[in-house]
């Protein structure tokens, strides 16, 4: 259930953000930019260390050490860049409509990951003019680079538009008075609520009215659906509001 409120709180504020009109150009622009930062220390992490570039300013610098200054700029805007991409699609999601289209999207930062490291390792290991001490400890810490970068750029929570759009035409129900908003208009907490006191709208509706959490007894009754659909996942998972 932990997993199932992650994801309902992130289609929220994705809903919240795109009625706000925030827009995900300059975070997608931000990542590429640092993305290709990254390729480029990949690059001269390589020809550092294989000794093919000499850098004026860090002769005093064994090239290993070089090498692995280099890989460490480049993990670390690997993980900024995929970060400002997963923070983009949490504002503007793909369609899950293409599974394959819709993974690739999410986690593009993963998929940069092994643009940012795997060339290293492949290039360093098949030199003939780099030394051993060096084709092990500059592999080894590729490779942890690596690991550490896609793990940290995969998204384990996505969400999709699909979910948006559901979230934000969805009919929630709320009185005037009370604090609570609810999914279900035969609540028993309403049962005693005038009808003139009865409002519904969208869940922003709801929420630009002050009622932002859900009542008890409607989450419980949530909940209880979600569990009995153990195969479905997503939006499928997800209970009728207004039956």
């Amino acid at each position: 259930m932990a997993d199932n409120n992650k994801k309902k709180e992130a289609v929220a504020k994705a809903a919240q953000a795109q009625a706000n009109g925030q827009s995900t150009v300059g975070l997608r622009i931000g990542a590429v930019i640092l993305w290709i930062g990254a390729v480029v220390c990949e690059f001269f992490a390589l020809r550092v260390i294989t000794e093919a570039t000499i850098i004026p300013f860090l002769t005093s610098i064994p090239p290993l050490y070089q090498g692995i200054g280099f890989l460490v700029i480049d993990l670390i805007l690997v993980i900024i860049g995929s970060q400002l991409w997963k923070k983009a699609n949490h504002i503007k999601p793909a369609s899950e409509k293409n599974p394959f289209l819709f993974w690739l999207w999410n986690n593009m930062g993963v998929i940069v990951c092994a643009i940012a490291f795997l060339p290293f390792i492949i290039l360093l290991l098949t030199n003939k003019e780099a030394d051993q001490k060096s084709k092990t400890v500059g592999t080894i810490a590729a490779v942890i680079a690596l690991l550490i970068a896609g793990v940290a750029s995969y998204d384990f929570n996505p969400i999709s538009a699909e979910e948006v759009a559901e979230y934000t035409t969805n009919t929630v129900y709320w009185t005037e008075y009370g604090s609570k908003l609810h999914t279900h208009e035969d609540c028993q907490a309403l049962s005693r609520t005038a009808p003139e006191n009865l409002h519904s709208g969208t869940i922003q509706d709801a929420e630009a009215a002050g009622r932002e959490s859900l009542c008890k007894y409607c989450e419980k009754r949530d909940a209880e659906y979600v569990l009995q659909l153990p195969s479905q996942t997503g939006s499928e998972a997800l209970p009728a509001v207004n039956e």
